[in-house]
């Protein structure tokens, strides 16, 4: 470490013993979260896609039937109709979803993931999760299951923190 650096790293005061443990844990949380933005960044461009594009396609490929109602994606990516339209306009037009009629409701859609998206995401990105799965399948039974608890509660943590109102 140069001369000068700050040694605390950010946000976290420098401590000794536990804290200090706790602190390099967190930074390392905070630089494979950057590592894992920068890849998925990476993935986007290289697809020619939006992040919504690229988290919906992963959706409706996790759907036993890669499809889903387009309220379905409003809900899980925190959007409006209007967006989603938009948003499925697009990917059918790439031909990476098409819009199929709801046999049982003429009133509604589904949304399908095609066999050209989900092999052009599974290229993608099927390398970069080998990798990962690598290295979990590397750790002992004991280490995966520490990590996973403590994952767990960090998104417990993260997921019960409200915004700050701004001040009027």
């Amino acid at each position: 470490m140069a001369d000068g650096e700050d040694k605390a790293g950010y946000w976290y005061d420098e401590a000794p013993g536990e804290r200090d443990r706790a602190r390099r844990v967190l930074e390392a949380l905070r630089t494979y979260r950057a590592a894992e933005a920068a890849m998925r960044r990476r993935t986007r461009d290289s697809m020619a896609m939006g992040e919504n594009e690229l988290l919906a396609l992963r959706y409706l490929l996790r759907q036993p039937d890669h499809s889903a109602r387009p309220a379905e994606l409003v809900k899980y990516l925190g959007v409006t109709s209007a967006s989603i339209t938009t948003m499925l306009d697009r990917l059918e037009k790439t031909g990476r979803v098409e819009r199929i009629a709801n046999p049982t409701d003429r009133r509604s859609i589904f949304v399908r993931a095609t066999p050209h998206a989900n092999e052009e995401v599974r290229e993608t990105l099927g390398r970069m999760h080998g990798l990962m799965y690598d290295v979990a399948v590397k750790m002992s039974p004991e280490e995966q299951e520490h990590v996973v608890a403590f994952l767990q509660q960090m998104t417990d943590a993260v997921d019960g923190v409200e915004p700050v109102a701004a001040e009027a």
